[in-house]
């Protein structure tokens, strides 16, 4: 009996929780990318190995600065204890579910006074009375409504929200981290340029000044290679405080002192990685900013019920067990025994309004956290939308850079040979330094584009796969590859 008893409580106590069921609303989606040459199909598995995304680029450095920079910022050290608290908060609501015990003592010696006023005609005397009373409580409010519940609801929702919003910290930090830290070494890459071309336009100041010296060369020759290469050094002083500004903004994400921390320079070759591509629809239950936005409607749509709640009578139930003597010794005696138990119930009538306006609070946050659900799905197919094309579109900006360079040395080349020869002004060799160094230049920053561009495809993609995870072949699915 007492097993139907307690399965028909729970079905009614089920039956009475007030509020909408929580079911996530439909999301703008898309069939499949548009990516542009060079992508092309492939075939992904659908669950990929989690790990750390940043060693696709294959630079040691790099793995170090992100392992640094999930153990020290304190950034993720907020997130980290925001999760703490959600996590707390869901063991909090769900407290009370359950009903609240207590056990207490209350033992005391007072004297009367023998100058009290009295209604008897019993003569006024003072008495010194012993009181010992050790009592035990229980208190619970039956959640009929299912108001704690939706609380418990939310809360849970929260809590997963907060983890959500602490893996998107991770994956935003480590992007951060590996985009300053390619921007920081294309800089490296272009002071080396400009670097090489001051070493060629010192040696062109030198072949000058010696046919000056010779009367074979004009003052206005001198001294336009003169111009040109203070120009020049100009450039790399510049370039050198951009880069210490990305210097800086590494030591605060790795959680170091500025003043402490530097990055030697190094030219290294900036080697755009394969980036394994998802369906669209994957992409939401990849990134972790969508899923706390998905999380942050759960818990609105708790709190519905909650507010729903407040409508309906409140029934708490109370029992109270204790002794109570003069003396320690007839405590457990049955003249000195004492218990009382009861239940109230409260309705409010009027409250002004106060209710319905939670109510229409609650259903307005609601409707708000859906909206924020679907522009951060729009905004996810925007930002890999924005990193197909741009990788697709710097890929062919950088083969036409290359061959660029190569032409413009060719140029400086023949304008020297002919300089030498007497055929053409010198302005045509310094026309053809400033073209070469121009497009060295430019081949440099597209490289280092298309770094932080991958970087960026990687983070709105929602990360989570190591180097040397390449996808496996899985039917019905899609995937681009960068050649």
């Amino acid at each position: 009996m007492a097993k139907w008893l307690g399965a028909g409580l729970a079905a009614l106590l089920a039956a009475c929780t007030v509020g909408p069921d929580y079911h996530r609303p439909d999301a703008p989606s898309a069939a499949q990318w548009r990516p542009e040459p060079p992508w092309q199909p492939g075939a992904p598995q659908d669950a990929r190995a989690k790990g750390p995304w940043w060693q696709v680029f294959g630079d040691a450095k790099l793995n170090q600065f992100e392992e640094t920079a999930l153990a020290q910022n304190q950034t993720l050290q907020v997130a980290t204890a925001r999760l703490d608290q959600a996590r707390a908060l869901v063991r909090v609501d769900a407290a009370a579910l359950y009903p609240q015990v207590a056990v207490g003592v209350t033992a005391d010696r007072a004297k009367t006074s023998a100058d009290r006023p009295l209604l008897s005609t019993v003569p006024n005397i003072s008495t010194v009375q012993n009181d010992v009373v050790p009592a035990f409580s229980v208190r619970y409010e039956a959640d009929l409504f299912g108001g704690v519940r939706r609380q418990v609801e939310g809360a849970r929702a929260s809590a997963e929200q907060a983890r959500a919003d602490l893996e998107n910290a991770r994956l935003v930090l480590t992007s951060e981290v590996a985009a300053d830290y390619f921007s920081l070494r294309e800089l490296d890459v272009e002071i080396d340029v400009i670097d090489q071309g001051i070493r060629l336009q010192r040696r062109a100041l030198d072949f000058i000044t010696a046919r000056h010296e010779l009367g074979d060369a004009s003052g206005l020759d001198l001294a336009q290679q003169q111009a040109l290469l203070d120009s020049t050094t100009t450039q790399i002083d510049l370039l050198r405080n951009q880069r210490g500004q990305y210097e800086h903004a590494l030591a605060a994400l790795l959680g170091t002192p500025a003043p402490s921390f530097t990055i030697e320079p190094k030219v290294i070759e900036l080697i755009v990685p394969s980036v394994p591509l998802d369906l669209p629809s994957d992409v939401l239950q990849r990134r972790p900013d969508v899923a706390s936005s998905e999380r942050a409607m759960a818990a609105a749509n708790a709190q519905i019920g909650v507010a729903r709640a407040a409508f309906f009578p409140s029934i708490p139930f109370f029992a109270n067990y204790g002794r109570e003597s003069n003396r320690v010794a007839d405590l457990f005696t049955a003249p000195s025994t004492l218990w009382s138990f009861g239940l109230s119930a409260t309705q409010t009538l009027f409250d002004a309004g106060l209710r319905a306006g939670n109510l229409d609070f609650a259903r307005a946050g609601y409707a708000a956290s859906v909206a924020t659900y679907r522009q951060t799905v729009l905004t996810a197919f925007q930002e890999v939308e924005d990193g197909l094309v741009g990788l697709g579109t710097l890929a062919r900006a950088s083969a036409e850079a290359s061959a660029a360079v190569h032409s413009a040395q060719r140029v400086l080349d023949l304008a020297n040979d002919r300089y030498a020869g007497g055929v053409a002004t010198y302005l045509d060799v310094i026309t053809a330094q400033q073209a070469l160094l121009t497009n060295q230049r430019l081949e440099a920053q597209i490289r280092g584009q298309q770094m932080v561009t991958a970087v960026f495809l990687v983070k709105a993609l929602g990360g989570g796969w190591s180097a040397g995870g390449a996808p496996s072949e899985a039917p019905g699915s899609t995937v681009g590859l960068l050649r």
